[in-house]
């Protein structure tokens, strides 16, 4: 095999540059950016913030370290310890230090909370409390991530965009918003990461089918935003966030088959009292502002004694609604709100996703539509 060594690849190049064949040259470049295994890229994510004590365990025996790397003791395999703040520091068991990592033998989990999770977790001490982060590959932790995000038993392409989204997701999150202590957290504002508990057959086929891929533009990784349905049309980012951003505009979306395309609710007008203050009783609420594609920015709640106007996020917010893609009526006692799509409408459309991947359609085309002017590429 000419490729065993590195040598070798340097000496392909000269013997083609030589020869005057460099019309090679790039199809060799892209062969190798296909066989060559992806840069490793190990992940913080903090599974649990601000807990004032924790159930910890390992699958297998595992090394308790401190701070500085040094082994101060051990946890037997299968067994369950606590884990709690202790003088300045944390103590498992008897076992004391400033902060502690649990690190499991022979690619064991270790036991956090209440589930099972990759790689090894180091638990720190903020304030009174505990945060533990788990620190895990990338590839493994998006095992769980598109388990988590996606549903297991659809079409392997649309997984398989999950997988390249989540990990350009996971990518930018880390570049911009690491705090140096964690990368990302396991919540909606991140990614939703549950460990072994969202792992299967299906999420491991989709990520190790896309091993190192993901969305950029101009050679970086996107924000690689995603939701679940946009009913019926994605929008511009500037237009529900703040800065435009050229991969990240409004297309038509194919979520029609969605079960959250439609939606209606009933509620009474006292769950929205505090944002409507001094208005009486309420005769309309009506859209002020909204983006060129429906969603609601600002409300005008008009009453008999007033008028106010009530952000489209505030109503979301305070009557748990689907999206910001709404419409409002009401006979003075109870509101009959009207909706379309879950979630902020940028980006991947989940469900969109699914019905492109059932008619035939790859991942690969299934990403350029949704990350407009963005290049499905390789980490490096």
């Amino acid at each position: 095999m000419i490729f065993q060594k590195p040598n070798s690849v340097n000496f392909i190049f000269k013997h083609l540059l030589d020869n005057g064949k460099r019309h090679w040259l790039f199809s060799l470049l892209i062969w190798l950016a296909i066989v060559l295994p992806a840069q490793a890229v190990e992940l913080r994510v903090a599974v649990q913030k601000n807990v004032s004590s924790l159930k910890v365990g390992s699958s297998t025996a595992a090394i308790l370290k401190d701070g500085a790397g040094k082994q101060i003791g051990k946890l037997n395999p299968m067994s369950s310890s606590a884990a709690q703040p202790s003088g300045g520091g944390i103590a498992i068991d008897n076992i004391g230090a400033g902060e502690i990592t649990i690190e499991p033998s022979e690619k064991g989990y270790v036991w956090i909370g209440d589930r099972w999770y990759r790689g090894k977790t180091r638990l720190i001490r903020q304030g009174s409390s505990l945060t533990a982060i788990n620190y895990v590959d990338l590839e493994q932790y998006l095992y769980s991530v598109v388990g988590a995000e996606a549903v297991s038993t659809w079409p392997i392409e649309a997984l398989k965009a999950q997988a390249v989204a989540a990990r350009s997701y996971a990518l930018y999150k880390r570049k911009t918003e690491s705090n140096g202590i964690y990368d990302v957290d396991t919540t909606i504002s991140t990614q939703v990461y549950k460990g072994l508990d969202t792992e299967y057959t299906t999420t491991h086929q989709a990520v190790n089918g896309t091993l190192g891929q993901i969305m950029t533009y101009n050679n970086q990784v996107i924000l690689a935003a995603f939701h679940s349905s946009s009913g019926g049309h994605t929008e511009n980012v500037e237009d529900v966030w703040t800065s435009p951003l050229p991969y990240l505009r409004a297309v038509v979306d194919y979520d029609q088959k969605s079960p959250v395309f439609e939606w209606n609710k009933v509620f009474p007008v006292s769950q929205i009292r505090d944002l409507i203050a001094g208005v009486g009783s309420i005769k309309t609420i009506q859209p002020e502002e909204t983006t060129p594609y429906g969603r609601v920015i600002t409300m005008k709640v008009i009453g008999d004694q007033g008028a106010t106007t009530v952000s489209g996020q505030d109503i979301r917010q305070a009557l748990d609604l689907r999206s910001t893609l709404f419409r409002v009526s009401t006979d003075g006692n109870n509101l009959q709100v009207r909706g379309r799509g879950f979630g902020h409408g940028l980006g991947l459309s989940q469900w969109g996703a699914y019905y492109l991947a059932k008619q035939g359609i790859n991942y690969h085309q299934i990403l350029v539509h949704y990350y407009q002017n963005a290049n499905l590429t390789r980490i490096q």
